[in-house]
């Protein structure tokens, strides 16, 4: 399978869908401060084009981005040149040592580029073992309820140099979640199409409650961050290494 995200839907989300992430950053810091996690190294799962990742720099922290996308790390280097990023699927990266770990925006939802899925206990119980104590984790997730209220629907947005089109499918049995995107991005007088599928396996929030206490941390349900709610469908969820 040819891998998300390559150069014109990345310059799309870049330019037309970034604000999500924007406009979570300041609550994000906010749960860092009372969290008590104020310096550090930041490792941002689906780090995307570096939204996230240029807010945690100005404010002091380091970064480390992971993302599968070339055309994303290719973006974030460019907006972000003090933060490091790497090419790497979230579930087989070696996590250094570090603060606070970040997956904002359903990045765990995404099942894996080559078609196999990993296990998010496994995935935790890396993250567990790479944070400091009281470290702390953060993330959201899409639920089931999204296959309920987007399946068979479609979606069209456009900016000033592109459009793209949605077509959202679901099986709810299976708790999967597709998305075919059809891009234009003009390019001189002319437009070049693209076309991805998007796979997504949902997860229930008591499921992923579950697996973060299984695993050591001591989690709870966030519905938005700070003053940005969670897209429809989506929970947020904040973990604190409770134990080693």
């Amino acid at each position: 399978m040819r891998s998300l995200y390559q150069e014109d839907l990345a310059y799309i989300h870049e330019v037309g869908f970034g604000d999500f992430a924007a406009d979570a950053a300041s609550g994000i810091l906010r749960r860092f401060r009372l969290c008590g996690v104020r310096t550090g190294l930041v490792v941002d799962l689906g780090s995307g084009s570096g939204t996230w990742a240029k807010a945690l720099i100005r404010s002091g922290y380091e970064v480390l981005g992971v993302d599968a996308s070339t055309a994303m790390i290719r973006l974030a280097r460019k907006r972000v040149p003090a933060a490091k990023f790497m090419r790497r699927s979230l579930h087989d990266i070696a996590l250094p040592p570090c603060a606070a770990v970040t997956a904002i925006g359903e990045s765990l939802n995404y099942i894996s580029y080559a078609g196999e899925e990993a296990g998010l206990g496994k995935l935790f119980g890396r993250i567990f073992a790479a944070l400091h104590p009281r470290g702390v984790f953060i993330f959201d997730v899409a639920e089931p309820s999204l296959a309920l209220s987007e399946h068979g629907t479609r979606s069209f947005a456009e900016g000033r140099d592109w459009a793209v089109l949605v077509e959202k499918r679901a099986d709810a049995s299976r708790r999967l979640f597709m998305r075919r995107i059809v891009g234009f991005r003009r390019l001189g007088t002319m437009y070049r199409r693209s076309e991805e599928l998007h796979q997504l396996r949902l997860y229930d929030r008591a499921e992923i409650v579950s697996l973060l206490e299984q695993t050591g941390f001591r989690a709870r349900v966030l519905r938005g961050y700070g003053g940005q709610p969670m897209l429809p469908g989506r929970v947020g969820f904040l973990a604190v290494k409770a134990r080693q």
